[in-house]
């Protein structure tokens, strides 16, 4: 263990202040499965976490935030992430979790710095039993706003419109919560295409 890292030290903050947000007024969830997604938006400094529940079609915000770290060497940082999306996973049970892949960056040393970091949050997903799915951030874009290649603050007003939240939402926790309705989304997708070939598959002709 590194020095001054105690498990439990650096738990993922909610928001700013230790605020959570609420939903709008909306109509109740309709009957049927419900899956617990997590999202995780990696980074070396702020890895962004949003975690929602998936009914019939329909997103219910859980919770959201930032786990940020401090100091100024990076293995106990990365120790951090891990202790943070290790208490993430034991408190809110995610079924699924969406992580955003890696992608080329200018920047050699901050491309390893972020793949380290998305590695610490991804040993502590394997803690649980979750489901760990992997997307491009084009990939979130595109499912979120429409472009694949939208700015952070439309990603954040669609993540505000299609939740009906009401409070800030950083960065961040607006990208994490994009990657767990981007594999909400998705996973609509998957299980339509999955049943009509179910039907085709039966289908006499």
């Amino acid at each position: 263990m590194f020095p001054g890292c105690v498990p439990g030290d650096y738990l993922p903050r909610l928001n700013r202040g230790g605020r959570r947000w609420t939903l709008a007024s909306g109509g109740p969830g309709r009957p049927g499965e419900t899956v617990r997604i997590l999202g995780i938006d990696p980074g070396s400094q702020a890895t962004g976490f949003g975690v929602i529940d998936w009914c019939d079609g329909d997103a219910r915000y859980v919770v959201s935030g930032a786990i940020r770290t401090t100091g100024g060497e990076f293995p106990p940082r990365l120790r951090q992430i891990f202790d943070g999306v290790l208490e993430l996973v034991r408190q809110y049970r995610p079924g699924e979790v969406a992580i955003e892949r890696v992608f080329m960056h200018r920047n050699a040393d901050s491309a390893l710095k972020l793949g380290q970091a998305r590695g610490a949050a991804i040993c502590a997903v394997f803690s649980g039993a979750s489901v760990l799915y992997e997307y491009a951030p084009r990939e979130v874009k595109l499912a979120i706003v429409g472009q694949g290649g939208a700015q952070k603050d439309q990603v954040q007003l669609m993540v505000r419109n299609l939740l009906r939240l009401q409070g800030e939402l950083g960065p961040d926790a607006a990208d994490a919560i994009g990657l767990a309705l981007c594999h909400a989304y998705s996973r609509n997708a998957r299980r339509a295409v999955d049943a009509a070939g179910f039907v085709l598959e039966g289908a006499q002709f």
